[in-house]
């Protein structure tokens, strides 16, 4: 009988502001800019056996800002640019959706919208995870809520808009976060270095 893998961590990342720039709606590569420490973060939750997935809002779709294929032109950038930094992710998980505009088929109230959990269940659901054990990562209060549906740990990072939320809209928030760290790199660093005597 075939062993059964043991199921895995991993850590999921929002896109603008924590893994790369946040410049509005990216409608055009040129304005698409990876955070240079990024690499790095992946880097090391490859190497330390956990999965690495991207989980995003992209409303633009549904406002009519770009065509759906935009984000995939922009996620091949993404992916490159890891790759020239020897880290790479398990999977990209985006939302084209939004519940009020828009037309078919995007205007849509989906489960896969930030916070709802539609986009780590999906990735549950294809990938062997252990989800008690993944961190969302992100710098919006909504990524913090997705933690919570999702039943994973939250992790509140200061770059992109999450500096300006953190001081001035934090007793707003649903749920306050597990970590805050300055970026990416240092959220990721911070939770391998909790679960160091761990091995996946």
């Amino acid at each position: 009988m075939e062993a059964v893998a043991q199921p895995r961590p991993a850590i999921f990342i929002d896109r603008d502001g924590t893994i790369s720039e946040e410049v509005g709606y990216v409608n055009h590569p040129s304005r698409y800019k990876v955070y240079p420490f990024a690499a790095e973060a992946v880097r090391l939750i490859n190497r330390a056996g956990w999965l690495a997935f991207l989980v995003t809002n992209q409303a633009g779709v549904a406002r009519g800002y770009f065509a759906e294929d935009m984000i995939s032109t922009v996620h091949n950038l993404l992916v490159a640019e890891l790759a020239r930094g020897g880290a790479k992710l398990d999977a990209i998980y985006y939302c084209p959706h939004h519940p009020t505009v828009g037309a078919s088929p995007y205007r849509l109230a989906c489960d896969c919208r930030k916070p709802q959990p539609g986009l780590i269940t999906r990735a549950a659901a294809e990938h062997n995870i252990a989800l008690t054990d993944s961190w969302m990562i992100g710098d919006r209060a909504s990524d913090i809520e997705l933690a919570r549906n999702a039943g994973v740990h939250g992790a509140f990072v200061l770059s992109g808009y999450g500096r300006g939320e953190w001081e001035h809209s934090r007793h707003t928030f649903t749920h306050q976060p597990e970590l805050i760290a300055e970026n990416l790199l240092d959220a990721v660093t911070q939770i391998l270095a909790a679960n160091r005597d761990r091995t996946y």
